[in-house]
């Protein structure tokens, strides 16, 4: 497949780039008027017919699918679980502001993009490939990019969650696993890893609950009953932590929590 901008054809593995700036180009620098005269910025050429879109419209699709990027990635990728696992992590060490919730997200979404490395590598050897040289039809690639994400999902997602999704859906229980909806699976998948960062969160916070029992019984026991024993038990917890390398633990939990299934 091939792209022309403004008339001028582009070698297709600069075409993401040339549609990024197209975006913001358009939208900074283009005047009304010259969408109202249908000038065309997007060409599309599959091999047997040209299509054109104009510039309104290609604004109207492209900042439509963005849109869904953000919420694609909170709910059909692995971040949710580390980054409540995080929070959780965060919480239980006593720090309120400290690592800041950005330095938590960058964490979790490079980490993310990691762990779903090799569901990227999958869909992009067979559905933007073939696509982009003009094999397949834009809808049969997203049929084939589904697929490694609906797998990865189905990996993670537990049986009760799943079941309960289809009832609340009024579908069979006892439904094909392949027959499931992608709707339905979204959601399951979604319960899942809040369930599974949550059993995580809670092995996670016994250690340092033990530390500040036993802060609070020595302060007791010294009738220091004014002084926090959060205060006392703060510095003991980050000691603990960083001696056992608590961050390449918590990484690797969490990278050997996704089951390829």
């Amino acid at each position: 497949m091939k792209l022309r901008l403004a008339g001028i054809a582009y070698p297709s593995n600069l075409r993401l780039l040339i549609i990024s700036l197209v975006i913001v180009l358009t939208g900074l620098f283009a005047h009304p008027a010259l969408a109202d005269n249908g000038l065309t910025f997007l060409t599309v050429n599959d091999g047997q017919s040209e299509q054109e879109y104009s510039v309104k419209l290609q604004i109207l699709l492209l900042m439509t699918a963005l849109s869904f990027l953000p919420a694609f990635i909170l709910m059909a990728t692995s971040f949710t679980r580390i980054i409540v696992v995080l929070a959780i992590l965060r919480q239980a060490l006593g720090l309120q502001q400290s690592p800041p919730n950005r330095v938590l997200i960058g964490i979790a979404l490079s980490l993310s993009i990691l762990i779903m490395r090799p569901v990227w590598s999958d869909i992009y050897e067979h559905a933007f490939k073939p696509y982009d040289q003009g094999e397949i039809t834009l809808m049969q690639a997203f049929a084939t990019a589904e697929k490694p994400v609906r797998h990865f999902m189905l990996a993670q997602t537990q049986r009760n969650s799943l079941e309960q999704m289809l009832r609340i859906a009024n579908e069979p229980v006892d439904s094909n696993v392949d027959d499931i909806s992608f709707a339905i699976v979204l959601p399951a998948f979604v319960i899942s890893e809040l369930k599974t960062a949550f059993q995580i969160g809670f092995m996670l916070f016994i250690p340092f609950l033990i530390i500040d029992l036993v802060v609070a019984s020595v302060l007791m026991a010294m009738g220091m009953m004014m002084l926090s024993p959060l205060i006392v038990s703060l510095p003991f917890k980050l000691v603990v932590f960083v001696l056992v390398d608590g961050w390449a633990m918590t990484v690797g939990t969490l990278s050997a929590s996704f089951s390829t299934g």
